[in-house]
């Protein structure tokens, strides 16, 4: 989970109607608001899902955000938080966890097969290369929705 902070000098309803017209339902994303008795309003971004082969590379990334209210002036606190999809994160766990467990049994003496060897090899491979790709890829998404949102907040 990664952490952005920053403050703006709009009121927190503000600053939600504006993100809500340009991330809602038209525009491509899940944009849902909750409003709390605190002066708070908690939002959720994340791109929609249209066609089954989308979840395969665009949905990858949720944003979870904050407005608090700031006492002096029409000040606003916002606290964005960016986390992977839950699912994205259960493939590249299975991988890395099948890929030691085939090698640890080889190594305990369970299995002597030279197939599972490479079979563990490979999947171990493949979680480790797909535990890269995906910290590049949520790297490469939370700087785009930063530049997003910020774009959106100027103007």
């Amino acid at each position: 989970m990664k952490t952005w902070n920053f403050k703006t000098e709009s009121n927190p309803t503000d600053i939600s109607k504006k993100l809500e017209s340009k991330l809602g339902f038209d525009n491509g994303f899940v944009f849902s608001v909750d409003n709390d008795e605190k002066k708070s309003i908690t939002f959720k971004i994340r791109k929609r899902i249209i066609y089954g082969w989308y979840w395969a590379y665009q949905n990858w990334t949720i944003i979870n955000g904050k407005l608090l209210k700031i006492d002096t002036e029409d000040k606003t606190n916002v606290e964005i938080y960016f986390n992977q999809h839950f699912l994205i994160r259960i493939l590249m766990f299975t991988h890395i966890f099948l890929g030691l467990g085939l090698l640890i049994a080889i190594i305990a003496g369970i299995s002597n097969s030279n197939s599972l060897y490479i079979f563990g090899g490979i999947i171990l491979v493949l979680g480790v290369l797909l535990w890269v790709a995906l910290q590049r890829k949520f790297e490469n998404d939370s700087q785009k929705y930063k530049t997003l949102i910020s774009e959106i907040l100027e103007s």
